[in-house]
């Protein structure tokens, strides 16, 4: 026997499996990980590559490698930076 909210879930984790497949998984699992939204391994690697660029721009006189840089430390600090909660919705 089904409890009433049980379609919902059922309605809601068909939603995500398509969308998040790895969080998906890991529900089944057991141990829920972080949403894809919340991933920021790959931010931290092109912040990373943006301090190299800035780095190598600083020895040699490379405008455009200091450009360059200074675009992917803005882009790896927008990554990094907390996801907006939607308008309307508060913390509980």
């Amino acid at each position: 026997m089904t409890r009433p909210g049980d379609e919902t879930l059922n309605d809601l984790d068909a939603r995500m499996r398509p969308s998040d497949p790895r969080s998906a998984r890991d529900l089944d699992a057991g141990h829920p990980g972080p949403p894809r939204e919340c991933r920021r391994r790959p931010a931290w690697a092109l912040l990373a590559a943006a301090l190299a660029l800035l780095v190598a721009a600083l020895a040699l006189p490379q405008g455009l490698m200091l450009a360059a840089g200074l675009v992917l430390a803005g882009m790896a600090a927008q990554f990094l930076a907390a996801p907006r909660r939607p308008a309307g919705r508060r913390p509980r």
